[in-house]
């Protein structure tokens, strides 16, 4: 019988492509930045228009910044997330 793959197996095997694993690692940290945003968002009991009003920006504005696919984070909205959320922003270079 033949084993079947899972997706551990696949992403792992793909990731030898230094293009995909560029282009994966490019995708979990848009996916990272979404998530905390959300999170921190949501730790706070507000709702996407509260902190849109917060940061003085559209509701929609705040889903595109927590959907995981956006890709145009700005400096200045992300320090007025974390100024509203009273987290501090880091950002490396390694």
């Amino acid at each position: 019988m033949k084993k079947c793959l899972t997706l551990k197996d696949v992403v792992s095997d793909e990731l030898k492509d230094k293009e995909f694993k560029r282009y994966y690692e490019e995708e979990g940290r848009r996916l990272a930045i979404g998530y905390k945003i959300a999170r921190l968002r949501q730790k706070l009991g507000l709702t996407q228009k509260d902190l849109a009003k917060k940061i003085h920006t559209s509701q929609t504005a705040v889903a595109r910044l927590e959907s995981g696919d956006y890709a145009g984070y700005s400096l200045r909205t992300l320090e007025k997330i974390a100024l509203v959320t009273r987290t501090h922003l880091d950002i490396k270079f390694s």
